[in-house]
């Protein structure tokens, strides 16, 4: 009996080991942090790059203006970052289209003429989106600075 067990149990592992059984693929997403203290002022940036969306937090604190965070969703044009934030500032919940120029190991921010359209603010015209005045974000570690990622998670922390 014990001999018929081993013969049993080795021939089903080696069974699926041979690649009967389908392999599970995990998919780690390329991220990446950054950040931008300028005076009183801090706008970070989480990014998990797939290979069809990127994903991630972006988080607006202005001396003197009205904190807003939230999440962005968009995808990669070349160097370009174009994403939707759906963001809660004041208790409301508004979209807005964002850009990232993503080069030089920094993530600069662009501005351009925006419009309203189906109550999200959107580049009238993304080729005219000028990233020379745009805020420039350095990368910082994400795991060492996870907490300021943080949606809900106020005040400034030292960068890791």
């Amino acid at each position: 009996m014990v001999i018929i067990a081993l013969t049993v149990s080795c021939s089903s592992n080696s069974e699926k080991n041979n690649g009967s059984e389908k392999e599970m693929k995990v998919m780690i997403p390329k991220s990446g942090c950054y950040a931008s203290f300028s005076g009183k002022d801090t706008i970070l940036l989480k990014i998990e790059v797939f290979p069809n969306v990127v994903t991630g937090i972006l988080k607006y604190q202005v001396w003197e203006k009205d904190k807003n965070e939230g999440t962005i969703e968009g995808k990669l044009s070349g160097d370009t970052l174009f994403a939707n934030y759906t963001f809660t500032s004041e208790g409301q919940t508004s979209v807005r289209e964002v850009a990232f120029l993503l080069n030089n190991h920094q993530a600069i921010e662009g501005f351009g003429g925006m419009e309203e359209k189906n109550r999200k603010m959107v580049f009238t015209d993304k080729s005219q989106i000028n990233f020379s005045k745009g805020a420039k974000l350095s990368p910082i570690d994400c795991a060492e600075n996870d907490s300021l990622f943080r949606l809900g998670v106020t005040g400034k922390k030292e960068i890791k």
